[in-house]
C-alpha cells in the first residue's frame, strides 16, 4: 500500500518491483484520491511500468470504476511522471448545443521541446461537420508567445469554410524596452454568434491587431504602435468604424519630485487612416511647469502648461484648411487637506480637495474627430483638467471641481472599511466647446457624483455610485452592488445598473449548499427597459469526498 499526502492520493499493488536501472513495476494496481474508508472511484490496472529516468509511465488494461461499475477502459495508456510532459491524447470533451448539435473533441498534446509545445484538437459538430483547433506556445529567453487557430472546413449550415486566428507575443528586447504583438482575424461576421460562449464571446464588434514598443526609464515613457481593427458587426457604417493608427508615437517625460519645482512634457504624433472620410496626421504636445508644496495633511500644486495641436489632413473639401492649428494655455491649481482622527483602533479621515482649471475658448468646429469622446463622470474625471478623452477637442474651462472623501480604516491591518466620495464641478463660464451631437448647456454646474463602498461588516459588501442631474433633479447613472455571505459556501449577490436613455438592468446571483453534498448556483440578468431577460444560468452540483458532478443550463 502507498500514500501520496501532497496530492492527496493513495493506492495499493499486488507486487512492487524496483529494478537496478530505476524502473518501477507494479502489478494489480489500484489508485484513488478518496480518503481511507471511501471507495467511490478507483483507477485499476493489471500492470504499470514507470521509467523514472525518462519520466514516463505505461499502464496496461486500465479501467475506471465508479461506484463499483466500470465506466472507462483502455488496453494501454502512457503518462508523464513528475513534472515531465509527454506527447499523447488528453481526455476528450463533449457537449450539446442548440446551434451546433452534439459536440465531441479529442485534444492531442505534442511536447515539441522544453520551450515549445502544441495541442491539436480534432472534433465534430453534428450539425456543421468536422472541426480542427490548434494551439502553439513557446518561450524565449526574454519573451513568450502563443498562436491559436480554429477551423471549420465546409460548414454545412453556412455553406463555406469558417476560421478564427489569434496570436500574442511579448519580447523584452532590453531592460527598458518591451515589444508586444496581438492580432486576431475571423473569417466572417457571424463567427462569434455561432461559436462564441457567453455574452462576452458573442457580442464582439471589432477585432484588434496591434504592435506596440514601450520604452521606460527614470524620466521618459514612450510608446510606438501600429493598430487596426477588423469590423465584425457589418451593420456599423464605414463612417462610424474606428480609424487605424499607422503609426502612433506617444511620450511623456517628468523631471522633479513630488515636492518643489517640476517639469512635465507629453505629446504624440499619430497618423489616422480609414477607407472613407477625412484622414491624416495629428501632432499634439503639451509642456507643463509645476510647483508642489506638500506637508503632512495638506498640499497645493499650481501648474501652467501650453498645448499645441497641428494637423496635416487629406480628403478635405476644396477651400477648407488642411493644416489647422490649435493652441491654448492650460492653468490648474490643485489643493487638498487630509484630516485624521484615531478612535477605538479605527482611523477616520476626511479629505477635501479643490481643483481650479482655466482654459480659454478656442474655435475647433473645423477640426476632425479621429478618436475623441466624452467620458463618463467618475472620481478620476472629476478632477481632470481635460473634459474630453482624445486630442481633437480641448474643452474650454473656467471652473472649480470640489470633492471630499471620507474613509474608515482599520488601524491594525490598514484595511479600508468604509469609503465615501462626493463631488461636483462649478462653472464660472458656460463651456462652449462641444462635440457633434453633444447638446448645448447653460448650466452653472456639472452633474453631482457620489460613490460609497462598505466592507466594514463581516458578511456584507456594498458598492453604490450615483451621477445626479441637479438641474433636472433626476438620476443620470446609478450602480448598486450588494453581496451577503450567510456562511461558508452560501453567498448571494444583487446588482442594479441604470443609465438614462440606454439601459436599466437587474442582476442576481447566488451559490447555496442545500444539503451536505448538494449545491445550487445561478445567475440572472434582466432588462427593465426592454422587459426581457438578457442572460440566465442555473446549476446543480453534487460534491462527494473525492469527486463531483455538475449540471448546468443557460
Amino acid at each position: 500500500e502507498f500514500e501520496l499526502p501532497t496530492r492527496p492520493a493513495r493506492g495499493r499493488a499486488g507486487t512492487i518491483a524496483l529494478a537496478p536501472d530505476g524502473t518501477l513495476g507494479l502489478d494489480e494496481v489500484e489508485y484513488t484520491t478518496c480518503p481511507p474508508g471511501q471507495r467511490d472511484w478507483f483507477l485499476r490496472a493489471d500492470r504499470i511500468d514507470i521509467d523514472q529516468s525518462r519520466g514516463q509511465g505505461t499502464g496496461r488494461n486500465v479501467r475506471l470504476d465508479f461506484k463499483g461499475v466500470p465506466i472507462l477502459y483502455t488496453p494501454v495508456i502512457s503518462f508523464p511522471v513528475g513534472d515531465a510532459r509527454k506527447t499523447g491524447f488528453l481526455f476528450p470533451t463533449y457537449g450539446q448545443s442548440g446551434r451546433n448539435g452534439f459536440e465531441l473533441a479529442a485534444p492531442w498534446y505534442w511536447n515539441l521541446a522544453p520551450d515549445r509545445d502544441a495541442t491539436l484538437t480534432p472534433g465534430i459538430l453534428s450539425r456543421r461537420g468536422v472541426t480542427l483547433d490548434g494551439e502553439f506556445r513557446y518561450l524565449m529567453p526574454r519573451g513568450r508567445g502563443q498562436f491559436d487557430a480554429e477551423w471549420v472546413p465546409d460548414d454545412r449550415l453556412a455553406g463555406k469554410d469558417r476560421s478564427y486566428l489569434r496570436m500574442a507575443h511579448r519580447w523584452d528586447v532590453a531592460p527598458r524596452l518591451r515589444f508586444d504583438l496581438r492580432a486576431a482575424h475571423a473569417s466572417d461576421s457571424r463567427y462569434f454568434e455561432d461559436f462564441g460562449l457567453g455574452p462576452e464571446g458573442t457580442s464582439v464588434l471589432f477585432l484588434e491587431r496591434v504592435a506596440t514598443a514601450t520604452y521606460l526609464d527614470r524620466h521618459w515613457r514612450a510608446i510606438a504602435l501600429v493598430q487596426e481593427f477588423q469590423t465584425i458587426d457589418r451593420l456599423i457604417a464605414p463612417a462610424d468604424r474606428p480609424f487605424a493608427r499607422a503609426p502612433q508615437l506617444a511620450f511623456r517625460g517628468r523631471w522633479g519630485g513630488t515636492s518643489g519645482l517640476g517639469f512635465e512634457m507629453r505629446g504624440e504624433a499619430v497618423n489616422f487612416e480609414r477607407a472613407v472620410g477625412v484622414t491624416g496626421a495629428r501632432f499634439d504636445v503639451e509642456p507643463t511647469l509645476k510647483w508642489a508644496w506638500r506637508r503632512p495633511g495638506a498640499f497645493v500644486v499650481p501648474a501652467l502648461g501650453f498645448r499645441a495641436t497641428q494637423y496635416a489632413l487629406d480628403g478635405r473639401a476644396p477651400g477648407e484648411d488642411d493644416a489647422p492649428l490649435r493652441t491654448a494655455p492650460v492653468a490648474t491649481l490643485d489643493a487638498g487637506l487630509v484630516f485624521e482622527r484615531a478612535a477605538r483602533r479605527r482611523l477616520q479621515t476626511i479629505e477635501p480637495r479643490l481643483v481650479y482649471t482655466y482654459v480659454p475658448f478656442r474655435e475647433q468646429s473645423d477640426l476632425p474627430l479621429f478618436d475623441t469622446g466624452l467620458p463618463d463622470l467618475n472620481l478620476v474625471q472629476l478632477f481632470r483638467p481635460e473634459r474630453y478623452v482624445g486630442a481633437d477637442r480641448l474643452g474650454d474651462a473656467n471652473q472649480l471641481a470640489a470633492g471630499a472623501t471620507g474613509r474608515l480604516i482599520d488601524a491594525d491591518t490598514g484595511r479600508e472599511l468604509i469609503s465615501a466620495t462626493v463631488g461636483q464641478i462649478r462653472y464660472f463660464e458656460t463651456p462652449r466647446v462641444r462635440l457633434p451631437g453633444e447638446p448645448a448647456t447653460t448650466r452653472e454646474s456639472s452633474d453631482a457624483f457620489a460613490q460609497l463602498t462598505v466592507s466594514a461588516f463581516e458578511r456584507w459588501n456594498v458598492q453604490l455610485a450615483q451621477q445626479y442631474d441637479t438641474q433636472e433633479r433626476r438620476s443620470v447613472r446609478s450602480l448598486v452592488r450588494v453581496q451577503y455571505e450567510f456562511d461558508a459556501g452560501r453567498v448571494a449577490n444583487l446588482g442594479y445598473r441604470f443609465r438614462r436613455g440606454l439601459l436599466e438592468q437587474l442582476e442576481g446571483s447566488f451559490a447555496w449548499p442545500v444539503a451536505e453534498s448538494w449545491n445550487l448556483y445561478g445567475r440572472h440578468v434582466y432588462s427593465l427597459r426592454d422587459s426581457s431577460p438578457i442572460e440566465s444560468m442555473a446549476g446543480l452540483e453534487y460534491r462527494a469526498c473525492c469527486w463531483r458532478v455538475r449540471l448546468v443550463g443557460s
